[in-house]
C-alpha cells in the first residue's frame, strides 16, 4: 500500500449524499475528489427528481386553484390557459442554476470533479474516465434508479410508457394515465398531471397507498385524492402492458388473485420504487458483497467492511430520501477527519409534496404500539384559523406519545404546508421532547402549525380549539 495518495478523500457520486460529503470533507482540510459520470452535478435528485418534481407540482398548484375555482372563491376570477412548454422552462431553469450552483461550490472549496464512471481497482485505486485515481479513502455515494416493472418495458422517447424522469418530460397533457405504484413518486406526479387536466388511474399492489406511512395518513389521503378526481385501484397487480403507436393496454387483476381487466392509457408512469445502483462499481474486485435487498452494509459510522471504503445514501439500508444522505454526507467526512460524525436514524422526516401535503417523522401508531402503551393527541387542520382562511380544509396533525414517560415518539401530518411544519416536529424529538413541551410552547397566531401545538395538548385530553 503506498503512503501518498492522489486525495484523502474520493467520493463516487455526486448526488445529494455525494456532493456533500465531498464538500464536507473539503472543509475539514482533506484534499478531496468527486466522481459523476452526469454531465452535470446534483444527481438524480437536483436533475430529475426532487427539484425539477417539485417545480411541476408548485406550477400546477397554481393552474389547478385557478381552473377548480379556489381562487374564484377569494375574488380572483381567471380562466388559466396552459402554456405547458413555459411550465417545463421554468423547470429546467430552476435545475440548470441549482446544478450550477454545486459546480461553484466545488470550485469555491477545491473540490476536484473527476468526469466519468468509476470503478475499483482495488480499495485505495479507482479509474475513472479513462484515468486512474487513488485515494486513502473512497466513499460510494452511487445512489438508486428506477426499479423496472416485469413485463412493462419503459420507453421514455416514446412517452408512452414512462418512468419518474420521462413522466416530468411529457410534451403534451395525456387524456388518460395510469400511474402504477401508489408510493410517494407516482403520488406525486401522477399529482401534476391530474391537475393540468389528465384523468389518472393509481394501481396499487397493497391495499393502501402510501407503504410505510401511518395508517391514519393512508386512509385519509386516499379519501383526499379521490375526491380530486383520482381513481384508486388498490390490492390491483400489473399482469402485463401491450403498447400500440401512442397508447398502452393495460392487464391487471386483484393482487388475491381474480378476473382480469384491461385499462386503456395514452401514458403509463411505472414508479413500483427504485433500487440501488451498484452495477459496474467492481466491488467484487474489493471484496464487498451486497445484502439480499442489493445494499452495502455499513457500521454506525459509515464504514463497510473493507478498510477504507464507506459507504452512504441510498446505497444502504434505510430510507431512500436526499437529507438522509446529505446528512449521512456530512458525518461520513467528519468520522473521516476523526471527528464525530452521527446521524439519528430514528428522526428523519418524510414528506409526500400532493396538495394538501403529507409529512411525518418517528415512529407510525402501528409501530409505537408495539413498543408499548402510547397517548394519541389528534387535531384536525379544518379548525385551523389560518387553512380555514387559505380555503385549506383537508388534513390533520397526530401526535403519538410513550404513555408512561409523555415522551413524542412520531408526529404525522397532513395539511398544505405539512414539509415545512414537521421540521418544529423532528427537531421536537431530538431534544428529547415530551408532547407537554410542545403544548407550552408558544406558537405564532394564525399559523398551520399552531395545529401541532394543538395535537400536542390533544395528547392530554385539552385542545381548546375543538
Amino acid at each position: 500500500m503506498p503512503d501518498t495518495y492522489d486525495y484523502d478523500v474520493l467520493v463516487i457520486g455526486a448526488g445529494p449524499g455525494g456532493y456533500v460529503a465531498a464538500i464536507r470533507a473539503a472543509q475539514l482540510g482533506l484534499k478531496t475528489a468527486c466522481a459523476e459520470s452526469r454531465e452535470t452535478l446534483g444527481g438524480t435528485c437536483l436533475n430529475v427528481g426532487c427539484i425539477p418534481s417539485k417545480a411541476m407540482l408548485h406550477a400546477s398548484e397554481y393552474f389547478d386553484a385557478a381552473a377548480n375555482g379556489t381562487m374564484a372563491k377569494m375574488g380572483i376570477v381567471v380562466e388559466p390557459k396552459l402554456d405547458l412548454e413555459t411550465m417545463h422552462a421554468q423547470r429546467r431553469e430552476a435545475v440548470t442554476q441549482l446544478t450550477g450552483g454545486i459546480e461553484f461550490l466545488f470550485k469555491k472549496n477545491k473540490v476536484d470533479w473527476k468526469k466519468g464512471l468509476a470503478t475499483f481497482v482495488n480499495p485505495h485505486t479507482v479509474t475513472v474516465g479513462g484515468e486512474t485515481v487513488t485515494a486513502k479513502n473512497v466513499i460510494i455515494a452511487t445512489g438508486s434508479s428506477v426499479t423496472p416493472l416485469k413485463g412493462v418495458e419503459v420507453d421514455n422517447a416514446k412517452q408512452v410508457v414512462v418512468d419518474s424522469t420521462g413522466a416530468l418530460e411529457l410534451a403534451s397533457v395525456p387524456k388518460r394515465m395510469v400511474v402504477i405504484g401508489g408510493g410517494v413518486i407516482g403520488l406525486e406526479l401522477g399529482s401534476v398531471w391530474r391537475r393540468l387536466g389528465a384523468e389518472v388511474t393509481v394501481v396499487e399492489f397493497l391495499d393502501q397507498l402510501l407503504p410505510g406511512m401511518d395508517m391514519d395518513v393512508r386512509k385519509e389521503a386516499a379519501k383526499i385524492f379521490k375526491k380530486q378526481g383520482m381513481k384508486l385501484m388498490l390490492s390491483t397487480k400489473v399482469t402485463g402492458c401491450n403498447v400500440k403507436g401512442k397508447s398502452a393496454s393495460l392487464t391487471v387483476e386483484p393482487a388475491a388473485g381474480g378476473e382480469a381487466q384491461t385499462l386503456e392509457a395514452d401514458c403509463v408512469l411505472v414508479s413500483i420504487g427504485r433500487r440501488p445502483n451498484t452495477d459496474g462499481l467492481g466491488l467484487d474486485k474489493i471484496g464487498l458483497e451486497l445484502n439480499q435487498r442489493g445494499q452495502i452494509e455499513t457500521d454506525h459510522d459509515f464504514r463497510t467492511k473493507v478498510d477504507g471504503v464507506w459507504a452512504i445514501g441510498d446505497v444502504i439500508p434505510g430510507p431512500m430520501l436526499a437529507h438522509k444522505a446529505e446528512d449521512e454526507g456530512i458525518a461520513c467526512a467528519e468520522n473521516i477527519a476523526g471527528q464525530t460524525g452521527i446521524v439519528n436514524h430514528a428522526v428523519i422526516p418524510g414528506v409526500v409534496y400532493t396538495w394538501p401535503e403529507i409529512a411525518g417523522v418517528g415512529l407510525t401508531e402501528e409501530q409505537a404500539k408495539e413498543q408499548g402503551e402510547v397517548k394519541i393527541g389528534k387535531f384536525p387542520m379544518l379548525a385551523n384559523s389560518r387553512a380555514k382562511t387559505n380555503h385549506e380544509p383537508d388534513g390533520f396533525v397526530k401526535v403519538i406519545a410513550d404513555a408512561a414517560t409523555d415522551r413524542v415518539l412520531g408526529v404525522w401530518c397532513i395539511a398544505s404546508v405539512a414539509g415545512t411544519m414537521i421540521a418544529e416536529a423532528a427537531q421536537a424529538m431530538e431534544f428529547g421532547a415530551t408532547s407537554e413541551d410542545i403544548a407550552y410552547t408558544c406558537h405564532a397566531h394564525p399559523t398551520h402549525s399552531e395545529a401541532i401545538k394543538e395535537a400536542a395538548m390533544a395528547v392530554q385530553g385539552k385542545p381548546i380549539h375543538i
